[in-house]
Formats: structure tokens, sequence, C-alpha cells
């Protein structure tokens, strides 16, 4: 029998590149031990979910990459493709994210940029601050900047093609992600980017984050209790981001995620912020 809901293993991932200080809910990374860059949470054993759930915590840029859409990546004999979304929680004051190119160019330019380190200038690198989410459609060329703390929704698919990785000893992967790419301008602002979220822990209701053809993200910030209806075979997931509540009789606290199957009751406490993420178009029916 399916569980309502069910409180997903934490992994912390240990990176270069991580933090020491990461998130409430997360504690400090000891003095000597290394940086932590990611925390994954997995699913049950047995269990291959449509999406995957991260945060990521950065103090150098990341490298340069890109991953395939559905219809490549089970031509290289995966499950799906991988479109991703950030939702941005906190970010130093000159922050960026690479999200597509800024103008229209070749493969053959690209590889040759990718060989000389020049595709750094030709990334479109966007400011970003606590609360921008941006969405990253597969092949979409993207990188993410130092000094910023995201939360990760993505298809559940462990394959990244990196183009650039400033020099460090990283294998790169140009043909294969070359091929993959969308070679052209950066994708449109206004699409990817939603800014005003309800400030943290002040404002009120649901708002809709992201609605593409492979996922559905929503934020949620009222406290209360609120019933949850879903079928019963759709997995979806509960991101407490800040704050504490209780899901289907469990207490669930930030730096959790918790994967929910069917009708659900949520009670959010007083401060807490949660992100629910669904199969594309499928909106919660919640009261």
């Amino acid at each position: 029998m399916t569980m309502a809901a069910t409180k997903l293993t934490t992994i912390c991932v240990e990176k270069p590149w991580g933090r020491r200080t990461l998130w409430p809910g997360f504690a400090t990374v000891e003095v000597g031990a290394p940086p932590i860059g990611e925390i994954w949470f997995a699913p049950p054993d047995g269990c291959d979910p449509d999406l995957l759930v991260k945060y990521l915590f950065t103090s150098e840029r990341l490298s340069i990459q890109v991953h395939p859409d559905d219809d490549a990546a089970r031509v290289a004999g995966y499950e799906r493709g991988k479109d991703e979304a950030w939702v941005v929680l906190a970010a130093e004051p000159d922050a960026v994210i690479g999200l597509g190119l800024k103008q229209a160019t070749t493969r053959e330019a690209l590889y040759a940029a990718a060989l000389d380190g020049s595709i750094v200038d030709l990334v479109d690198w966007r400011p970003v601050k606590a609360g921008d989410v941006l969405y990253s459609p597969a092949g979409t060329i993207h990188a993410i900047g130092a000094g910023v703390t995201v939360i990760e929704v993505q298809q559940s698919l462990d394959l990244t093609y990196r183009l650039y990785d400033y020099d460090r000893p990283r294998e790169l992967h140009l043909d294969a992600g070359l091929a993959v790419s969308t070679a052209n301008a950066g994708v449109d602002l206004q699409n990817t980017v939603v800014e005003n979220i309800p400030d943290r822990n002040k404002g009120t209701g649901k708002t809709v984050l992201v609605d593409s053809e492979k996922f559905r993200l929503e934020h949620w910030c009222e406290a209360g209790a609120h019933r949850i209806e879903m079928p019963d075979d759709v997995a979806y997931w509960l991101i407490p981001v800040t704050g504490a509540g209780m899901i289907e009789g469990a207490a669930f606290t930030a730096g959790e995620c918790w994967m929910l199957n069917g009708a659900a009751t949520l009670e959010q406490h007083e401060g807490s912020e949660v992100l629910i993420a669904l199969p594309p178009q499928r909106p919660t029916s919640a009261t």
C-alpha cells in the first residue's frame, strides 16, 4: 500500500565549490570538513519518480553545461531528459545565473569558444536576488554563479554535459553537449524569470511559479489547514522552505522533502513557506 506522505532521505554531497553555512534546517559544516555543495532527497528504494529536488550552495561559478531533452536522453539510454527550475533563496549582491546565450551562434563557434574559454562571454549572465525563479528547458546552455542558494526542481536525470569548467581537472563533453544544445539566442527573459513572489513569511495564498510541459511548481505561504485533493496514482512533492507544519499527521520542518501520493492534509504553521512540485498541468485542488 502506498503511503500518502513519505519523508525522503537527505543526502549531503561534498563539493569544492560548496559552502559551510547552508540554509535554516541544515547544520553548519564544521571547520576543516569539506564544504557541502548539494543536498539531494532520495526517493524510496525501487521508485523512479519523474522529479528530483535539490538544494545548491555555491561559493564559485559552476561549470557551463547543458542537459538533453527527452528524445536525446532516450537515445542515450535514459528514461527522460532534464528541464529544471531554480528558486533563489539567497544571493550575494553580485550573484548571477547564466541562462541561454546573448546572441545567436553556431555549434562550430560554440565549440571553439568552449575550447578557448570565450564561451563565458557568450552566456547571458543575469543578476539574481532572493525570490527570483528561473526555468531552464533542456538544451539551454546554463551555469549557476557564485554566492547563491537555490532549490532546484528538475526532471529526475543525472546526466550533465559540461562545456566549460574554468580549467578544473574534469572531463568536458563538447560533442555530446553541443549536439543537444539550443545554439541560438537566450531564452526569453519574460518566460523564464518570475519576480515578485510574495514577501517571505509575509504574503498569503498560493502562487504558481512554473507551469511547463514537464512539471508545475507552486509556492504556498498561508498558515492554516489545507486539504490537497489529488488522484492516488499521482506522485508529488512537498518542500518546506521555512518554518514547520504537519502533513498527514506527521511533523515537517524546513530542510526536508516529502513525497506525497493522493489526497493529503497539510497544516502550515505561522511563518511557514512551502513549495509543491507536481506533474505537468496538474494543479493542486486545495481547500
